[in-house]
């Protein structure tokens, strides 16, 4: 609505209230408030004719009339502070997952403060085997596990007895896993746990990123399981 049109039903609306809308004597804002309404729909009231009674469906209409006139500004104000609440929202909830852990795409894992590591294989159909290796960061294999036969769908693993020296040198494990699926024993998607070292909300989108130990940013949108 232009502020032309604006206008003619801001005076339309005084005229039926049967007030003169007072002339200016400096430039201002031309807009009736909330509160200014309000108070000229009050004066109406007490002065009308008691054997005239204003009529219910006209000043109905009044109202409705004023709301389209100043609905749009007070549209803009809502939009403005629900806008403020979401981005104090997503920064709490950054806020509340540093030291968590959140389950990312990769297959190297940082030691948790239980000394274990975990995450989940994507097996991708029916396996008649599914085993998991475990590799020091020299490539070196220090621990082989054999899960057997597995429904098609999300894996979870966990291994916990780290060699001291790794824990002790604050090293990552990579985790490598193969499921037969009818076809040989072939290599298999993995996940795996690792802690949040810093939260932010994003500025570029309503995201909240997330600095992986070992992954760097991580978009929320991207983390597949949380976890405490």
């Amino acid at each position: 609505m232009s502020s032309v049109d604006n206008n003619s039903s801001l005076n339309s609306i005084l005229d039926k209230l049967g007030i003169n809308k007072p002339k200016e004597t400096k430039k201002s804002s031309d807009k009736l408030g909330q509160d200014d309404f309000l108070k000229l729909m009050t004066t109406q009231l007490q002065n009308q004719d008691p054997f005239k009674p204003t009529d219910n469906t006209e000043m109905i209409a009044q109202m409705a009339q004023f709301s389209m006139v100043t609905g749009q500004t007070e549209m803009n104000e809502s939009i403005k502070l629900i806008s403020g609440q979401l981005s104090e929202f997503r920064i709490a909830t950054a806020a509340n997952m540093l030291g968590h852990s959140v389950l990312v795409s990769g297959n190297r894992a940082f030691p948790d403060a239980e000394g274990a590591v975990s995450g989940a294989l994507d097996i991708p159909a029916t396996s008649t085997s599914t085993s998991v290796l475990y590799k020091s960061m020299n490539g070196e294999i220090i621990h082989a596990e054999e899960l057997g036969p597995q429904q098609a769908g999300l894996l979870g693993f966990r291994w916990e007895n780290i060699p001291q020296d790794i824990l002790d040198n604050n090293e990552y494990i990579t985790v490598e896993a193969f499921a037969d699926t009818g076809t040989g024993l072939k290599s298999v998607g993995s996940s795996v746990f690792g802690e949040v070292l810093a939260a932010s909300a994003s500025h570029q989108s309503d995201d909240v990123v997330y600095d992986v130990r070992g992954y760097g940013d991580i978009n929320a949108s991207d983390v597949k399981r949380f976890s405490k």
